[in-house]
């Protein structure tokens, strides 16, 4: 299997029954005046270990044999990927290794730790994480979880498109951040599978726009990786499984600036009350730089996560951003 469809994303919500927060979806008077429409937030950060990817680890974690758990699991990520691992591994009783870039947020590499997995580092520029990866299954029998080119991965994370659509109903647009692809495939297949003419727009780094070229070129366009503060998106290619969900469900591509992300993340804080880390404010920040286009519609928007130490969302949010 190699293609999901909406009956994956069902399977997925069941396996996750009682295990995952079913997390809350938003409203904000203020941001509806501001940008001219209903806008439904979808409050990932809530969600087990600070953001949507428990909802994939798990439902990858809990397909895989026994005697295969027993030996364990490896993934790379930058960090929230990472943490769900370790805590779905910890959940099926599965030692977890995780390889992690030198300069992912210490916050996240400590989360990490805490839930009990293995940091094996790499340098993100200049190393392969796959690579180092694919060394740990061949050398120690793991078993691979990775961070968005799996089909269990990528229903998993439709669930939470599922949920918000059970929740607040039928949507006119859906806009999710993207990095890898794994959760607007996911939710781009849950929600055309109840609504097909719910439009799902993907938001990038400006900086890192590698989807959107993929998309205009027809193909996997590798860029180098983006210097960007949304971590969480700093990736150079889209995921072999996941660009074919994206080209033939995603309507479009929009790109947000560190600048606008920084605004969105201000905006949750100082209007909502709500952390979001960059690579969680990152749909939101398209949607607060250019609403004219969402006027009048029912807008959900997917905060992925929240997961930003203290010193760096300071950093981020005062009078002198980096």
């Amino acid at each position: 299997m190699t293609r999901i469809s909406p009956d994956d994303v069902h399977a997925a919500a069941r396996r996750l029954a009682g295990v995952a927060h079913r997390t809350p979806v938003l409203r904000s008077r203020t941001l509806d005046e501001r940008v001219g429409a209903t806008v439904l937030l979808k409050a990932e950060g809530y969600q087990r270990t600070g953001s949507f990817k428990f909802r994939g680890a798990f439902n990858r974690i809990s397909a895989i044999p026994q005697a295969d758990t027993a030996r364990g699991v490896v993934a790379w990520s930058s960090g929230n990927h990472a943490q769900a691992v370790a805590l779905a591994a910890a959940l099926r009783g599965a030692p977890a290794t995780i390889v992690m870039p030198e300069d992912a947020p210490a916050s996240k590499v400590a989360a990490t730790q805490g839930y009990g997995a293995e940091i094996v580092r790499y340098d993100r520029y200049h190393e392969d994480r796959e690579e180092v990866g694919r060394k740990l299954v061949a050398e120690q029998g793991l078993t691979d979880v990775p961070p968005y080119d799996h089909p269990l991965i990528m229903a998993g994370q439709g669930t939470a498109a599922l949920e918000l659509v059970q929740e607040a109903g039928r949507l006119d647009v859906l806009l999710v951040c993207v990095g890898g692809g794994g959760l607007i495939a996911g939710c781009a297949t849950a929600v055309k599978g109840l609504h097909p003419d719910t439009r799902v727009i993907g938001v990038e780094p400006a900086a890192g726009d590698d989807v959107k070229r993929s998309l205009e070129a027809g193909e996997r366009v590798r860029i180098p990786i983006p210097r960007t503060i949304a971590d969480g998106q700093q990736v150079d290619v889209p995921g072999a499984l996941t660009f074919p969900v994206i080209r033939d469900l995603v309507d479009e591509i929009r790109l947000a600036t560190d600048s606008q992300i920084v605004d969105a993340m201000r905006f949750l804080f100082e209007r909502m009350k709500v952390v979001a880390e960059p690579s969680g404010a990152c749909a939101l920040a398209a949607l607060l730089a250019d609403p004219e286009p969402f006027g009048g519609l029912r807008v959900g928007v997917t905060l992925s996560g929240a997961n930003v130490g203290v010193d760096r969302f300071v950093e981020l949010l005062g009078p002198d951003p980096p």
